[in-house]
């Protein structure tokens, strides 16, 4: 009897897919048993990837954006053999019969860093999507800035699978209209198109012309009618990949839950187990025997390996063997190399480090931020990034002779011609798709860095949480940090957000105090290889301050640091960050007036003070020294832990104000007279 191998690849995907839902009782059956056919021709015939070797860096990228059809991409890592780094099985056979248990290598949706072949986390709709056109950017910024006659280094593309839900979320549009306006032709999405989502089917919310959509992006849009017939796929796939000016959107007509006879098109397949009567019988529509489980029939794991196996194996070793031929032609180039794909940076790259003069007029930290960030980025070439239409006000642009805008090759902009090795990325007022792009631009390999004013970190906060859930140095530069913002009122004065940034796990958020505080944070953060960094900036002036009377700046990088102090024992202790350091030393002169000793101490990063040992935070904030105020204008939400019972904690518990910024501050009480008043207080208390 003839086998078809390619319809027992396919079929086998799709019910490893149902026996792992159905064994989990929870999961999405759905979208694996209809994409099965779109994923498997796409990794059988067209992708170059190497499952023995998948972080090679010219591979293709494929992108499962519908994360909750995890179990279609875990199939597809199990059956094509991907590999570990230690030559183990990615995802074993008891991965996926402990889909969605605790220790298996199949959670619940894709995570990268945890399952081998997952280029990156997804399960928040729209993020993948996005996320790949970062990849996209990055992909051609280094063929532009690294490929040379004869030796084409780069030159991978990037497909993602989208759903319903996908194209209904407002960060796909974002990132699909900056992917039509920067002509990325390496990017490929494909929109399985079941129409079902957890309500019922898409029509109750969903009625819009997807393919004109596209069209009106600037992107080349093609369809196929039958998501079953591989020959339509690998028809539309070759087509996209010889689209040399535009992305591509491939829509496929499916049918969620394909075979399922009773539950197919129908929104109980989406996204909870079939059942198992219906799973016997889907079994028998394919074929399978409904009695058993889990199984992979005999030949279709070699059926993989000689298919994206043999191509990808060849693929990296032809890539491998021009890489040694670059290294001997461009010696400096690859090494550049090198360090970039190990997270590294160049030697002595902390020498382009700017030191300031004090100055007590001073510098807003976005402006040092601004001169810091250039002179580094100078010295780091994948160092890029900008921000959402804001870099006259963030200070992200960079200004070095060559650094130039990243657009498509020959594109006119502002009558200049620019090129995709620029290093000034323009995202514009699209501030979630921004910080998406930036996570894929870094897991690409670049450093890459966006930014916006603070409070519109609210727009990006998905994709902001998703940089550290995925432990990604990914450098975000905020301004506008406070109050301080001032005329432009409580629509744009943060008060929240900076203790939301602080409660992501694993991101550290740094607001300096000074220009050598900013400097400092920057030494820190570019040294992170595997979490990422807030930098939060003042917009107006904070002095620069002298350091033969104060502490070195070099103390940041512990997270606090005693600033000042004495003489003798301080009778009460002045804590703060940012702008309310300066707050705080201008009270300690008023209660030194008094005869009342205070030490003031300038704790700009909370996440690297706790990861200090005991003994350092206890001799910067000794127990016995109980009289405390915090200053910040932001929320007060965890500063109680650093000002203690007896403490006072000054900052805001309502909205802004909009008013010229001295008006601000004393309407609200951040002033010298309030904290040296509150510190008074605090000593009263603690007696």
């Amino acid at each position: 009897m003839n086998v078809d191998p390619d319809g027992l690849a396919i079929n086998t995907i799709r019910m490893l897919a149902v026996d792992a839902v159905q064994k989990a009782k929870s999961g999405h059956p759905g979208t694996p048993m209809d994409a099965a056919p779109t994923a498997y021709v796409l990794w059988q015939r067209f992708l170059r990837y190497d499952p023995a070797m998948p972080d090679w860096p010219n591979r293709d990228r494929f992108v499962l954006s519908v994360g909750h059809a995890s179990m279609l991409l875990y199939a597809l890592i199990h059956l094509a053999g991907v590999r570990t780094r230690e030559g183990k099985e990615a995802v074993t056979l008891d991965d996926i019969e402990t889909f969605r248990q605790a220790g298996s290598r199949c959670p619940g949706h894709p995570e990268h860093g945890w399952t081998t072949g997952v280029e990156t986390t997804t399960g928040p709709l729209g993020q993948g999507a996005a996320t790949s056109v970062g990849m996209a950017i990055a992909g051609r910024w280094l063929a532009a800035t690294y490929n040379r006659p004869d030796f084409p280094l780069f030159g991978f593309r990037i497909y993602a699978l989208c759903g319903d839900g996908d194209m209904m979320e407002g960060i796909t549009s974002e990132a699909a209209s900056i992917a039509g306006h920067q002509r990325l032709s390496n990017l490929c999405w494909i929109y399985d198109s079941n129409r079902v989502t957890i309500e019922g089917h898409t029509d109750l919310t969903f009625s819009e012309d997807v393919a004109a959509r596209f069209l009106a992006y600037g992107w080349n849009v093609t369809r196929i009618s039958d998501a079953n017939d591989l020959d339509q796929l690998a028809r539309v796939y070759r087509e996209a990949s010889s689209v040399a000016d535009r992305p591509t959107l491939i829509i496929v007509p499916s049918h969620i839950g394909y075979g399922a006879p009773h539950k197919q098109d129908s929104p109980e397949a989406h996204g909870e187990p079939l059942g198992e009567e219906e799973v016997r019988l889907t079994k028998k529509f394919f074929g399978f025997d409904p009695d058993q489980s889990f199984v992979v029939p005999d030949g279709v794991q070699a059926h993989f390996a000689a298919g994206i196996g043999a191509r990808g194996a060849a693929a990296r070793s032809e890539w491998e063997a021009l890489f040694l031929r670059y290294r001997a032609a461009h010696p400096s180039l690859a090494a550049q190399l090198d360090r970039m794909l190990s997270r590294g940076l160049p030697d002595a790259w902390e020498s382009a480090l700017p030191a300031f003069a004090p100055d007590p007029k001073g510098m807003a930290t976005r402006d040092a931020s601004g001169k810091v960030l250039n002179a580094v980025a100078e010295r780091i070439p994948w160092l890029l990034g900008g921000a959402a239409d804001l870099s006259p006000s963030t200070k992200t642009r960079l200004l070095f002779t060559g650094a130039g805008d990243m657009q498509s090759s020959g594109m006119q902009v502002a009558g200049q011609i620019s090129e995709p090795a620029g290093r000034n990325m323009h995202f514009g007022i699209r501030e979630h798709a921004m910080c998406a792009i930036v996570n894929g631009m870094v897991l690409t390999g670049l450093r890459a860095f966006g930014s916006g004013f603070l409070i519109f970190t609210d727009y990006a906060r998905g994709s902001i949480r998703l940089s550290s859930l995925m432990d990604l140095p990914v450098l975000h530069i905020w301004t506008h940090d406070s109050i301080g913002v001032g005329e432009d009122g409580p629509t744009h004065q943060p008060i929240e957000q900076l203790v939301s940034l602080r409660a992501i796990p694993g991101m550290v958020v740094i607001r300096p105090a000074d220009a050598n505080e900013m400097a400092e944070a920057y030494r820190i953060v570019l040294g992170f290889k595997d979490r990422p960094a807030a930098l939060i900036c003042s917009r107006q002036p904070l002095p620069i301050l002298d350091r033969n009377e104060h502490a070195p700046a070099s103390g940041l990088a512990k997270g606090a640091y005693v600033l000042i102090d004495g003489p003798g024992t301080p009778a009460v202790m002045l804590i703060a960050s940012g702008s309310e350091v300066s707050l705080c030393l201008a009270a300690r002169k008023l209660l030194a007036a008094e005869g009342i000793t205070a030490r003031v101490v300038s704790m700009p990063s909370w996440e690297l003070f706790e990861a200090q040992d005991q003994s350092y935070r206890d001799s910067v904030l000794p127990p016995s020294l109980t009289a405390r105020v915090t200053v910040e204008e932001g929320s007060t939400i965890g500063w109680y832990r650093y000002a203690g019972s007896a403490g006072i904690v000054l900052g805001m518990h309502t909205f802004g104000l909009s008013a010229p910024i001295k008006v601000v501050a004393e309407h609200f009480g951040f002033t010298p007279e309030r904290v040296a008043e509150a510190a008074k207080t605090a000593i009263a208390r603690s007696k």
